[in-house]
């Protein structure tokens, strides 16, 4: 019997609210490609109507100029909606990828799935199907490979990764920017850039979507130092830093805490688990003058973009703001206080 042919199914969202539990979805886009970003069937765009028991936040109407009334007109029953992307995605051999899908589009999916009487995670591993996000693959080829691709800055002079502003400024087209089918056709035109101007990186990120692959990388009894991609770090810092994987989740086997080494690490040595755990998760604006903890958790089933120190080049270390010096000795003050660790696992 003749396998199926691998595919990407490249799709988008747009919501009635950003709440994956409690918002809705307004529309859905997906189009299926080859993994050469051939279009291999007619893409897919329907709406969704509202059910009667929710009230939806006008902000998106106004943003999408997607109304109550055109949903309602031309959308589908939610258990159909969730019935047809089911279907899309649970086709053998798939990969469902998207730009910032994992944290946002997927949760709406699954919870659109529960809902629905569909499993909400079966999809993404099941028939040797996986899931893939671009935004950290985007991210990445700012930091560590960045030429040969413009890159828009916003009022700040910071880089900014928004799709709109990406597409304009390499020329791609893009005439309907919050409308989930143009969206789609913007995500496959990125991925295609970028594939061809750094075809190692994309590919090195796509085997990442298998946790064993990131997982293999870590060693946090070495406490090996990794290159990091991650919103998280901000676009001051180019969304990069150097880590060191320092313990595993002591209940998530998918997660493990990493600290940033550009911090400074004073709280790791000096406070207790119970106050970092409390300074972790105040905003930063509220800590006052307390210094924040440098710990963030890494999910390895989550498409994590993390790779060997070396991948970071001394250009793009001063380019991105990172001392590398300090990062050294950070690490080596990790290495001479095994306690941090025992402190961190408690934290989680």
């Amino acid at each position: 019997m003749k396998a199926q042919q691998a595919t990407f199914y490249w799709h988008d969202y747009e919501t009635w609210g950003l709440s994956p539990s409690l918002d809705r979805p307004s529309q859905f886009a997906g189009i299926r490609t080859d993994m050469d970003f051939n279009i291999i069937s007619e893409p897919d765009m329907f709406y969704c109507r509202l059910s009667d028991d929710y009230l939806p936040n006008p902000e998106p109407a106004i943003i999408t100029q997607i109304t109550p009334d055109i949903t309602q007109a031309e959308g589908i029953a939610e258990y159909a909606f969730a019935k047809r992307i089911n279907q899309q995605f649970s086709q053998i051999n798939t990969c469902v990828v998207g730009y910032n899908t994992i944290r946002f589009d997927e949760e709406f999916s699954r919870n659109l799935f529960y809902r629905n009487f569909y499993d909400p995670y079966e999809y993404s591993w099941k028939n040797s199907n996986s899931r893939w996000d671009i935004i950290d693959l985007v991210r990445a080829a700012y930091a560590l490979r960045p030429d040969g691709i413009v890159w828009p800055k916003n009022e700040q002079g910071l880089p900014t990764f928004r799709l709109e502003l990406l597409t304009q400024a390499n020329g791609i087209s893009h005439e309907n920017a919050h409308d989930a089918t143009s969206d789609v056709y913007a995500t496959i035109a990125i991925a295609k850039l970028i594939k061809q101007k750094c075809p190692k990186l994309f590919d090195y990120y796509f085997e990442l979507r298998n946790k064993n692959k990131g997982k293999a990388l870590i060693d946090v009894d070495a406490i090996t130092p990794l290159v990091h991609v991650s919103g998280m770090f901000g676009a001051v810092r180019g969304n990069t830093g150097l880590v060191a994987p320092i313990v595993w989740h002591p209940t998530n086997t998918n997660a493990v805490a990493v600290v940033d080494l550009s911090q400074n690490l004073t709280p790791l040595l000096e406070l207790s688990a119970d106050e970092i755990r409390a300074r972790l998760y105040t905003k930063r604006e509220e800590l006052g003058d307390a210094l924040p903890i440098p710990l963030k958790l890494v999910h390895i089933n989550k498409c994590p973009f993390i790779a060997i120190e070396k991948t970071l080049l001394p250009e793009n270390a001063q380019r991105l703001g990172i001392d590398k010096k300090i990062c050294s000795e950070n690490l080596a003050l990790l290495q001479s206080n095994p306690h941090i660790a025992d402190v961190v696992s408690e934290v989680f």
